[in-house]
Formats: structure tokens, sequence, C-alpha cells
């Protein structure tokens, strides 16, 4: 048997056949959604509107320590505010979910009020000041809530609403702080770590005072100085040594002990024989004069003074000088006498007397050597003070050329540990130096912070304004009883249709002519119509009377739904014509 094919009239056929169980399913469903429509609790919506205001004072002026993107903040706000201890003190002082609450868990309730919160930004373009490009920013947002009750609704976004704003105060206020007292902290870490730096380098400096790299130059100068002073000091040393040689050949040539004599002519007496004259008149005032005469007493005083001054002389140092004088005189009479002259023979018998008192001496002339000790000479005194002063300069210098060349090891010393001590200390230096510049930073980012820090205490940074309170709904948002009711006709409909096509594809029925052809093979010869009998017009017209009571009762039913759980009738009359109205008018 081929398979049965289905025009557009079979379908129409079937329609007609099963319009009945279409009818009642189509009913059946369509009322379902109509009870689903009006039976389900209204749920409002309360949304409050929170601008995002920048800060007062321009950013160039005063820098905030809070980075963060504004829905990146109102984020991280929310995620404050939602938490399970203020929803479920939100919960408990508005009684919210009361049904709900009597097997569900405090975690499911919290849980369900956050999918009743909504959190939506408002954007806008802007122009960025870094780049002069228009981006798109956040410059506010909505806060709502969804709740069956439209004043508990507004009361709870109200709640939230100043949950928000005082979360965001509190939010950049600890914020501001937190990053004042974190800057506060590494400056002064910081600052430690510098005072120690310091005074590193001061034990550095005072170990090192004379090898500091900025010291090399100098070092360097004070080398060349002492090699320069070496060198002249050497140049006066030979100088010295020439002219020691020099005084030292005229000491050769001079008695020490020659007499002395007065620009006059008149000889200078010494000491001693100043001594002798005095006690020679000393003898004769006495002689003459009693002893308390003034004479007497000059001459003692005198007499005193020389003794005292005398006293210190040696017997051989006077001896030396008789010496010296006699054959000074010796000389001298010498070149006016003759050697026979009794003044002569004089001389050289007590110059010959003298020299046999003195003791055998390894020198023919002991007296020259004595007398040095105490020279009378003027000429000779004065070289002899020379070539003192010379031989003095001479120990000096070479004192200083000791002086001078342990100077001139210490600065190659110096100049040697240079270098090593230049990498240590340009180690230290340079953490110093960064140390410095890192203080610095932070310094500038401390104070930065608490000027931030006190705008936020005074509010004058980024803050949360709101600019529309959460307002009394006055109709809920859903459910959307007309889209209910339309898809719920759309479904009737589709189910009555669709019982009716399942019924009829599981009918093994032969129905109609075309159906007669293709299960025979062969053409009927005539088609006799379906004649109604009295029962089928009795079943009909039931079936029309069901039909107007189901319709009426289903009216009367919506109208009363409407009525109690949508709108007031007088409300939908009074909304239809002003529509109507503003049809007509426009």
């Amino acid at each position: 048997m081929e398979e049965q094919t289905k025009e557009l009239s079979d379908y129409i056929d079937a329609i007609r056949r099963r319009k009945i169980a279409i009818t009642v399913i189509a009913a059946v469903l369509f009322t379902i959604s109509v009870l689903i429509a009006f039976l389900l609790s209204p749920v409002y919506r309360s949304t409050s509107t929170i601008l995002i205001k920048e800060q007062e004072i321009p950013s160039e002026l005063v820098r905030s320590t809070i980075t963060t993107y504004a829905w990146q903040q109102v984020q991280t706000i929310s995620q404050s505010v939602m938490t399970r201890a203020n929803l479920l003190d939100i919960v408990n002082k508005y009684n919210l979910y009361a049904d709900r609450r009597k097997w569900d868990t405090s975690e499911e309730i919290t849980e369900r009020m956050r999918k009743d919160v909504g959190v939506a930004p408002i954007s806008a373009d802007v122009i960025d000041p870094r780049t002069g490009q228009p981006r798109a920013a956040t410059i506010a947002f909505t806060l709502s809530y969804e709740g069956q009750d439209p004043q508990i609704t507004q009361k709870v976004a109200s709640e939230l609403t100043t949950l928000y704003l005082n979360e965001n105060l509190k939010s950049r206020s600890e914020k501001s702080a937190e990053a004042y007292d974190f800057l506060t902290d590494e400056t002064k870490k910081l600052a430690e770590h510098i005072a120690e730096l310091e005074t590193k380098l001061a034990q550095f400096k005072e170990k090192h005072v004379t090898t500091l790299p900025e010291l090399a130059n100098l070092n360097l100068q004070l080398m060349d100085r002492s090699e320069q002073e070496l060198r002249d000091t050497q140049n006066q040393i030979r100088s010295l040594e020439e002219r020691k040689f020099y005084i030292e050949g005229q000491l050769t040539q001079i008695s020490p002990s020659s007499p002395m004599f007065a620009a006059s002519g008149e000889r200078i007496l010494d000491s001693e024989s100043r001594l002798k004259g005095l006690r020679s008149e000393l003898d004769s005032a006495t002689a003459s004069y009693s002893s308390d005469h003034p004479d007497v007493l000059r001459l003692r005083r005198e007499i005193d003074g020389l003794e005292k001054q005398t006293s210190g002389v040696s017997q051989r140092q006077q001896q030396a000088k008789e010496m010296t004088r006699l054959r000074s005189e010796l000389g001298a009479a010498r070149e006016k006498y003759s050697e026979e002259h009794p003044d002569v023979v004089r001389l050289t018998k007590q110059l010959a007397a003298l020299e046999a008192s003195l003791p055998q001496t390894t020198s023919k002339t002991p007296e020259s050597v004595v007398a040095a000790e105490k020279p009378e000479n003027p000429a000779y005194i004065n070289l002899q003070s020379q070539l003192e002063a010379t031989n003095n300069e001479i120990r000096s210098l070479n004192l200083k050329i000791g002086q001078v060349k342990a100077k001139v090891a210490d600065y190659e010393r110096r100049i040697v540990q240079t270098p090593q001590v230049e990498r240590e200390y340009l180690d230290m230096r340079r953490d110093y130096e960064n140390s410095q510049l890192r203080y610095r930073e932070l310094k500038s980012k401390q104070m930065d912070a608490g000027v931030g820090q006190q705008m936020e205490k005074e509010s004058k940074g980024e803050k949360f304004l709101l600019i529309e309170p959460p307002q009394l709904p006055e109709k809920p948002i859903k459910p959307n009883r007309i889209a209910i009711l339309i898809l719920g006709f759309i479904l009737s409909l589709s189910g009555g249709l669709g019982f009716a096509l399942v019924a009829e594809s599981l009918d093994s029925s032969v129905r109609g002519v075309h159906g007669l052809i293709m299960a025979l093979g062969a053409a009927p010869l005539s088609v006799i119509p379906y004649i109604e009998n009295s029962i089928d017009v009795a079943r009909r017209a039931k079936m029309k009377k069901l039909a107007v009571r189901t319709a009426v009762t289903g009216a009367v039913v919506g109208v009363v739904l409407i009525q109690f759980l949508w709108l007031p009738l007088d409300v939908i009359w009074y909304k239809g014509a002003r529509i109507l109205e503003s049809i007509m008018g426009g």
C-alpha cells in the first residue's frame, strides 16, 4: 500500500472533525494561562540614581590617593554592602520573604535578596584629559530593589542607597588613611635607613679621612709640594754646609782670647783683670778711709758682683786667659824692643813659668782650647755664633727632611690606597644617594597623601551624589500579564491543534474520496454526503451552549481577576479614555 499523502483540504477536514477536542484543550490551556497571569504576585521596583561626582579641586593641584575606576569602585562597595550581616539586618528589619523564611536557610534568603538588588552603570562619552580622545566612562549608576510591597520596596531601596553612600565615604576615608599611613611608615623606615647610611659614611670617612676620592687631587698636590719642599730643603742644607765650612775656616784663623780694644784704642779689660784692679783699689781705699766710707762700700759692691760673675770660671780657664794675655803683650813688646829688653825678658819668664805650671797635655797650646770655652774676641764670638746658628739650622733642616720624607711616603700611601677606598666609598655613596632620592619621592607622596586625606575628610574628593531618590512604585514591573495572556492564547491554540494533528496521525480510518482511492486503488462511482440526525443536532446545540457558558465564565473570571489582582476597572477605563483622547486629538 502506497503511503497516504494528505492535502490542505484533508487537514481542514481533520480540524472540523476534532473541533470540539481542539476547543476544549485550547480553553483549558488558556484558562490555565489566565490563572497564571492573574494569580502571580506583582513585583515592584524602586530605583535610585546616584551620580559619581568628580573631585571639586582640580587633580593637577591635589591628586587623590584613590586611583580605582568609578565602576570598579562601585563594584567594590557592592561587595562591602552586600554582606550577609547587612542583608539579614534589612530582612529582619522589614520582615522580607516571610513565606520563604519558614523553610529556606539564611544563606538562601541572602542569595535571593542579592538577586532582587540591581546595580547598573550609566555611561557617557567623555573627553580623556590625558589623550584628548573621547571614551566611555561611568558617570552614574542606578540602584534598585524588587519586592512585592511597594512601600517596603521603597524603604529597602532607600536603606540600600544610604548604605552605598555611607560605605563610599567610609571606604574613601579608609583608603586615603591607609595610603597616608603606609607612606608615613615607609618614609620613617627609609629615614632610619638613611640615618644608618650616614653613620656608616661618617665612620668610613673618619677611618679613611686621608684617602677619600675627593682628596686624590689634593694628595697629589701635597705630595708634589712636599717633594719640592724636600728638594728645597736639601739645597738649603748644601748651602749651609758650604757656609759652615767657610765659617770654620775663618775660626781657625782667629784667636778666641785676643785682647779687646775700645774705639778710642784703650784695651778693654776682662772680668778677672777688673777684679784684680778693684781689689788693689779697695786695699788703697781701706788704708786711707774708714770701712763706712762711700768709696769703700762701692768698691766692695763691685767686687762682690765680679766675684759672682767670675765664680764659674775655672782655674784652668784663668790660666789660659793669662797665657793669652802674656803672649799678646810679649808679641807687642817684641815689636817695639829687642829680646834683651827688660819687658821682653820679664814677659818671657812669666809666660814660661805659667806654661810650666799647667799640666802636660797632648796639645802644645791648651790655652786656645780652654779659652775657646769662653772666648773674648768679638770677631771669634761672632763667627762662633754664626757657626752654632748654622749647625742648629742644619740639624733643623735634617729633621725637617725626615719629616718631609715621611709626609711624601704618607701621601704616596694615600694615593695608592685611594682606588680601593673609592670603590667602597662609591658603593656606599650610591646607596645613600638612591635612598635620598627615594626618600624625597616618598616624602612628596606622603605630603600629597596627607592633602588627599584632608580632602576626603572634607568631602572635596570624588563622591556619590544622590540625584534621584527611590520613588514609591505605582505599578508592578512583573509579571507582564498581557504578554502571559497572549502567550497563553498562542500556546492554547497550538496545544489544541497539536492534539488534533497527533490524534489524526494515529487514526488509521479511511476518510474522503482521496483516502478511498488510495486504499482501494479505484475511484468510487458516487459520493453520499453525511446526513445529520436528531442526535447530532442536539449534540451540536449542547456543545454551543457549553462553549457560550465557558466563554462567559472565562470573561467573568478574567474581569474579577483584573479587578482584584491587576488594576481596578475604573482605572483601566480612565487610562483607556486618556489614550483614546490622545489618539483622537492627534
